[in-house]
């Protein structure tokens, strides 16, 4: 299992465009993506548990990646925050 952390700095938080643009991403894997607020889990393959996270700005996300293609799914999910949140 693969892990970071990220301090979301988008000033809408983790609305509806990149939340979508992150279940895309994730949808490219096989290994599970979970995202973890402190107060909600969610499935990143999921957009609307995603969605209902409610993840605002400064609120840091433990995103958790297991599986076979774990190390390149840590990449792509690690740069797609980096670049976009």
């Amino acid at each position: 299992m693969k892990e970071f952390k990220y301090v979301v700095m988008d000033e809408l938080g983790l609305h509806a465009r990149p939340a979508g643009l992150l279940v895309k991403e994730a949808a490219k894997f096989k290994s599970a993506i979970t995202l973890d607020s402190g107060a909600k889990k969610a499935d990143a393959k999921r957009i609307m548990a995603v969605m209902s996270m409610g993840v605002k700005k400064g609120v840091e996300v433990t995103v958790s990646i297991e599986g076979e293609d774990e190390d390149a799914a840590y990449e792509t999910i690690k740069k797609f925050f980096e670049d976009n949140l």
